[in-house]
């Protein structure tokens, strides 16, 4: 099944590593093809909107390797915030995400 394929049917409450690791990889390779189309604009690496951007990307990358570490330490899908687990449908959209919704509004407050 592909990683953008909508699912039909029941969904499972929990995704297996292998799906995990599926959806990580492909968040991964659109950051990277991301990061190489706005190498290739060919603008100055000082202008300002760009630099946002790659540290954007950066970020989520960073992000990434580290839901990565969690799938391996068996945490995954766990809120770092409450410890509660993160909703399904949450880690269906972003699959890198530490929190849950209430964690991350308090996180970015």
């Amino acid at each position: 099944m592909s990683v953008d394929a909508p699912l039909t049917g029941p969904r499972p409450e929990r995704m297996t590593a292998p799906d995990v690791r599926r959806r990580l990889e492909h968040a991964r390779s659109t950051r990277l093809t991301q990061l190489r189309a706005l190498d290739e604009t060919g603008q100055s690496t000082d202008d300002h909107l760009m630099s946002m951007q790659r540290g954007a990307i950066a970020r989520v990358l960073r992000e990434i390797d580290d839901a990565f570490a969690r799938v391996e330490d068996g945490t995954y899908g766990t809120c770092l915030g409450c410890a509660e687990p993160v909703p399904a449908e949450r880690l269906e959209i972003l699959p890198y995400t530490p929190y849950c919704v209430a964690c991350q509004r308090r996180a970015a407050a």
